[in-house]
């Protein structure tokens, strides 16, 4: 039996995965919501409270996550996944997984209680991802510091910020694949491919909608900030 997971922001487009694992016959949770997020979410959001004690903020744009790849994995936060993923882990199916945007925020220690799954690391332009809002764009509600601001674009960029540091961070597990959303919606059938071979199973192909790549070219707010420069040239995003 396979388990897999997605690691991406909120607003990233990974709905598109995780209906894409469903319609293949991968057991996603006994209950999931319109974005395929298996819920209900309260143990995770408390799981990632947890975690977030352990992150030191150094000022500025800066964490320090290193303490989270050796310390001790807090006895609490174990709990809290098991119960939280207790219907996928104890579930029969040959192929199971989870997808909800907050698995992000504890990438480093869902790595380390599950060092062999299969990983999907979900990626999107950060001027698109930030145009909608999600449940993480304030991180002080997961515990998260963060120079404070008003600025709602801002306060998203942050977000999205952290949370790449945050996965970049982290050693790569033995399992890893990364997958641009704009690839699985321009190149659909190559992007497909490339997660077969890498899941071991076929794939069923989903409805996408070219026009929600680019939508940053006709936003009127702003979209863009320099500290989005260096992942977007590391992620082809010119």
């Amino acid at each position: 039996m396979s388990l897999i997971t997605v690691i991406g922001r909120g607003h990233s487009g990974t709905r598109a995965i995780s209906h894409t694992l469903y319609a293949s016959g991968v057991f996603m949770g006994q209950t999931l919501n319109p974005s395929g997020d298996k819920i209900p979410p309260e143990a995770m959001y408390n799981a990632c409270r947890i975690m977030a004690k352990y992150v030191q903020w150094n000022g500025g744009l800066s964490w320090d996550f290193e303490p989270l790849h050796t310390m001790d994995i807090d006895p609490e936060f174990e709990s809290l996944i098991r119960a939280y993923l207790a219907d996928v882990l104890n579930d029969k199916s040959a192929h199971r997984g989870w997808k909800i945007p907050e698995t992000t925020l504890i990438y480093p220690w869902i790595v380390r209680m599950f060092p062999d799954i299969h990983y999907i690391h979900w990626i999107r332009d950060p001027r698109d991802c930030i145009i909608g809002g999600h449940k993480t764009d304030d991180l002080r509600d997961f515990g998260i510091q963060y120079p404070v601001t008003d600025d709602i674009r801002r306060r998203r960029a942050i977000s999205w910020l952290y949370q790449y540091q945050l996965m970049e961070s982290t050693p790569k597990p033995e399992r890893y694949i990364l997958i641009r959303f704009e690839d699985f919606i321009l190149k659909q059938e190559e992007t497909l491919s490339r997660l077969e071979e890498f899941l071991g199973i076929p794939l069923a192909r989903i409805v996408v909608r070219p026009g929600s790549v680019g939508r940053w070219k006709t936003d009127t707010g702003q979209h863009d900030f320099d500290f989005f420069r260096e992942a977007m040239a590391e992620n082809r995003y010119d």
